[in-house]
């Protein structure tokens, strides 16, 4: 048998990463992963206004960089055998764009303007926009936000579009339409940017579009309009379709062909969100909640038409026929901070490195740089460490994760994170280990709501760089939820899930669950609950539920 090679790529929130798969064997044969050159520096951001905007050029070049990085370290003959290609993004992370589908970042007039770049995830500036969204579904003859969850959130399309088109008079005589991500990226490959022309994810229209089929699509232009005057003629511009990612858009043009170093033979699948091809890579199946663990989570689950009748799941990211498996109905949840939190804890601690160490005198530029690097890379670590030892009797210090919000259950981008039982004697590590432990409480919110909603749940997969990396945290979840957890062994799990997705497309399975079984890589590790710490954990959780009730009403 020949063999036959496909290209998953996973655009996050900081980087792309590629990995070339044999498409028979599921056998990696090479990867790479590049920073996004503009996002790295902070440009087009501002923390304290909750604003985050990446520009469409820091894709292209991650893009270009880190395929040819990787098809650089694959046998020669390897560029030329490759059959497909899917990609999966962050989402929802939006850009407006002008009629040909040109993100006007793109255009020269637009960019430096950070309303014409796509507005990643965690973009929380349309807090006001989706609350009207929230009221008028509340009131209206259809609720919209029902399959999502019941509540509209700031980190979802519309929300966002609404707030740049308010924010910019220059931004919206321009604007046309606008498109995801997970949709640019295969539409640009294949030449299919017009609005009108783009296959557009069922994934990303379902879970944060408002997108249902009964309904005829997206929302009506009454309803939009009414939440955004400013909205009007938007809907006509953009899809009533939408594709599930085992579908191919079409194939390289020969532009893109020549500049990645690839062939014209390249099917290009219809992209989807990171965390839903990263369920598919994990081997999802029914009953199987799996955990994209990174600086937020993203929970996915996969149910049967019989087992979800007709539930509306409240508080959660959307219920979407085959958003994740084609065939049955995806489930997303999550937390909107998760590593980003340990990330806040770890810059609140190195301010006395950037700011003193890096000015002093006693020491030369090169040794300073060196102190700073390993200083950093070794304090979450050894906070780890310090943390593991500490007995849960001895843990006093309570926390809420919402420091960046609260997605699910029940999003809400007003909530504020809390640390509590602060005294004289509280270290570092106890404070961290009060943050792993929120973070894990959050965690067990969700999996809660699930399970009151009729949703079994039999175990537990971790995928993404902390579950593989930070065995006391994966180990406090296990404890906290009682369950256990088995963590996937590929290190990019989504863009391995990806390459599942392509090989479909390409037509060397017939469905995805047939990739899965073929392609599938198994599992690194398990994590088992201890069964004492689940029982203290257990009356801890309901102090936590308390203390983020009165965090959310009182404060």
């Amino acid at each position: 048998m020949n063999d036959k090679f496909v290209i998953g790529l996973d655009f996050g929130t900081d980087s792309c990463r590629a990995v070339v798969i044999n498409a028979f064997t599921g056998g990696e044969i090479a990867s790479a992963v590049s920073d996004y050159p503009r996002w790295k520096t902070g440009r087009y951001c501002d923390e304290k206004a909750n604003r985050y905007r990446q520009h469409p050029l820091d894709y292209i070049d991650a893009l270009v960089s880190t395929l040819k990085e990787a098809l650089s370290a694959c046998p020669e003959d390897t560029a030329g055998k490759v059959v497909g290609m899917a990609f999966d993004t962050t989402g929802s992370t939006p850009v407006l764009t002008d009629k040909e589908g040109t993100p006007l970042a793109l255009l020269p007039e637009f960019a430096e303007n950070p309303n014409a770049m796509f507005v990643l995830w965690k973009d929380h500036t349309a807090v006001k926009e989706a609350a009207e969204i929230n009221e008028l579904a509340s009131c209206w003859e259809i609720d919209y936000t029902a399959y999502e969850g019941g509540i509209y959130s700031s980190e979802w399309v519309w929300a966002k579009m609404a707030h740049v088109l308010r924010q910019d008079e220059r931004i919206r005589k321009a604007a046309y339409a606008w498109i995801e991500h997970c949709d640019w990226m295969p539409a640009l490959l294949t030449g299919k940017t017009k609005p009108e022309d783009v296959c557009r994810s069922r994934c990303a229209a379902g879970h944060k579009a408002m997108w249902l089929e009964k309904w005829g699509g997206l929302p009506s232009e009454a309803f939009l309009t009414t939440v955004e005057p400013l909205l009007a003629g938007f809907r006509d511009h953009l899809f009533e379709k939408t594709y599930t990612s085992d579908t191919s858009v079409g194939y390289l043009t020969d532009e893109w062909a020549s500049r990645l170093g690839l062939t014209t033979n390249v099917a290009v699948a219809v992209g989807a969100f990171d965390c839903h091809m990263g369920a598919v890579g994990a081997e999802i199946t029914p009953h199987t909640f799996v955990r994209v663990i990174g600086t937020s989570t993203c929970d996915i689950m996969v149910a049967s038409y019989d087992e979800i009748e007709n539930k509306l799941i409240p508080g959660i990211c959307g219920q979407v026929d085959g958003s994740v498996i084609p065939g049955m109905v995806g489930l997303e949840a999550g937390q909107s901070g998760f590593g980003d939190i340990y990330a806040w804890f770890k810059r609140v601690l190195s301010w006395p490195i950037e700011n003193i160490l890096s000015q002093s005198i006693l020491v030369d530029k090169e040794s300073k740089e060196k102190l700073i690097k390993e200083m950093n890379d070794k304090l979450i670590p050894l906070l780890s460490e310090a943390a593991a030892k500490v007995p849960i009797t001895e843990s006093t210090i309570l926390a809420v994760d919402w420091m960046n919000g609260r997605r699910t259950p029940d999003a809400s981008q007003l909530v504020k994170g809390t640390i509590s039982g602060l005294n004289l004697g509280s270290s570092a590590p106890l404070i961290f280990r009060a943050l792993v432990e929120a973070t894990a409480y959050g965690s067990k919110a969700i999996v809660d709501r699930f399970l009151a909603n009729g949703i079994k749940i039999d175990s537990v997969t971790g995928i993404g760089g902390i579950s593989l990396k930070s065995p006391f945290v994966m180990q406090v979840m296990a404890d906290v939820l009682g369950m256990p957890i088995k963590v996937a062994k590929s290190e990019q799990a989504c863009a391995f899930g990806a390459s599942m997705f392509a090989a479909v497309a390409a037509g060397i399975y017939n469905k995805v669950e047939e990739a899965q079984q073929k392609m599938g890589q198994g599992f690194a590790k398990e994590y088992n609950p201890n069964p004492g710490n689940h029982e203290a954990y257990r009356l801890l959780y309901e102090k936590y539920q308390r203390l983020g009730a009165f965090t959310e009403h009182e404060l």
